[in-house]
């Protein structure tokens, strides 16, 4: 299979996922298509949007701003990162992200290692149950609310 084709049936089989009101993400690259070596996610993120407060035990965050400004809470710092701007978000250390401007706000996001694309699914889903059942092995915990 040449690159082209492989490229465009990843494309095609790929959607959209809905995880909250204000937010649609797009698994750009599985773990299960690196082997769980890393993922990538692409976030679109409506004004007024955030992610709670949380910390991964097991993965790196690589955030790659697109387009808009993201406000990024790391450790004790709150960075405002505007498109180009990249940050890396080691494992152990709380983070979020919001999208305080009025416009619509695109993040690159690369996991390392991959995996936990997979709890995206869930919660487009709907699924809590299972959710539930493999978050000892996702290893994120909530610490609370968007911090600003």
């Amino acid at each position: 299979m040449n690159t082209t084709s492989h490229s465009t049936a990843l494309e095609a089989s790929a959607q959209w996922l809905q995880t909250r009101p204000g937010e649609a993400c797009l698994i750009r690259v599985s773990a299960e298509q690196t082997g769980g070596l890393y993922s990538v996610v692409e976030i679109v993120s409506q004004p007024g949007d955030g992610t709670p407060l949380h910390v991964h035990t097991n993965e790196d965050e690589y955030a790659l701003v697109l387009e808009g400004t993201a406000r990024i809470a790391y450790g004790e710092k709150v960075i405002d990162a505007s498109a180009g701007e990249s940050l890396l978000l080691k494992r152990g250390i709380p983070h979020a992200w919001a999208n305080r401007t009025d416009k619509p706000m695109r993040l690159l996001m690369t996991c390392t290692p991959g995996g936990v694309e997979q709890a995206l699914r869930l919660i487009a889903a709907q699924d809590m149950d299972q959710l539930m059942a493999i978050a000892e092995q996702l290893a994120v915990t909530v610490l609370g609310p968007t911090p600003f």
